[in-house]
């Protein structure tokens, strides 16, 4: 068994702008919000937290300008009782609006506009700050629900970002699998394999993915065991393995021009503050 993990990556993307927001966990206790310009592929560092941050239960507002996290540091006695939801100004944690919780039950919210967003609470709760200028919608704005703790936000985060459910299914002992897939040209497509799990897994955690790219026209797949992340940005696949963010294109073969465009593990814990 090794005895560290590469840096965990997943990324939220801006739908309306060309920028994103990459959330670095590592050391576990450990996490890194950081700030991603998709043309020129230039990352800034926005703040360190000790603690965790449940990437699944967050989002970024389409214009880019906004970001909704759960949090969690166990500091039950503090103004944000230990676990919490925030919003904040991209790609920093600093919370314009602040909703103490307490526990780790549900929590984190998406984005319905660049200026409404849905908070992930179902019972009464109260703001300790609500200086975001934004509307906060508690209806729960989907048809069908899946789930109530990450796959409450996560699922249909992905199906408005563009994905198709395909199936969901039990894999055994409470575990369950869904499948998501998305085009990516007129050939190609890519296969999304979220894992519900109830133990943690080394180096994975409860919830993660898998992937595989297949060609529509002649059914040739490629498994992508190793990619924890993916999404289709513009003509162009990006994805994250091993604490590293990548970029490529797709001929008729599979992947081409194959970019790293950086290495995450490299990045160390530093007290940053924000700039509001």
């Amino acid at each position: 068994m090794p005895k560290s993990y590469p840096a965990r990556l997943h990324v939220l993307l801006a739908r309306d702008a060309s920028t994103a927001v990459v959330i670095r966990r590592g050391p576990s206790k450990k996490v890194a919000v950081i700030g991603w310009d998709r043309e020129t592929d230039e990352f800034t560092v926005g703040q360190w937290m000790k603690g965790r941050i449940y990437e699944r239960r967050c989002d970024v507002s389409p214009d880019g300008k906004h970001f909704i996290y759960f949090a969690m540091n166990g500091h039950w006695d503090s103004e944000t009782q230990g676990a919490w939801t925030a919003v904040s100004r991209a790609p920093y944690l600093k919370a314009l609006t602040l909703i103490p919780q307490g526990d780790c039950w549900l929590g984190g919210g998406t984005f319905l506009s660049s200026s409404e967003y849905w908070f992930n609470r179902g019972y009464q709760y109260s703001l300790l700050r609500d200086e975001s200028g934004l509307s906060c919608n508690l209806e729960y704005p989907w048809p069908e629900r899946y789930g109530y703790e990450c796959t409450s936000v996560y699922y249909p985060r992905l199906l408005r970002d563009g994905w198709l459910l395909q199936h969901r299914e039990p894999t055994g002992a409470g575990d369950r699998i869904a499948l998501f897939e998305k085009n990516i040209d007129e050939q190609w497509t890519i296969h999304k394999i979220a894992h519900q799990t109830n133990h943690n897994l080394k180096g994975k955690g409860c919830y993660f993915d898998e992937h595989m790219l297949r060609n529509r026209h002649t059914q040739v797949a490629v498994e992508c065991p190793s990619w924890e992340w993916a999404e289709v940005d513009g003509d162009r696949l990006v994805w994250a393995e091993y604490g590293k963010l990548f970029s490529g294109r797709l001929d008729a073969n599979g992947l081409i021009d194959v970019k790293e465009l950086l290495d995450f593990n490299t990045l160390q814990y530093e007290e940053l503050e924000a700039p509001y």
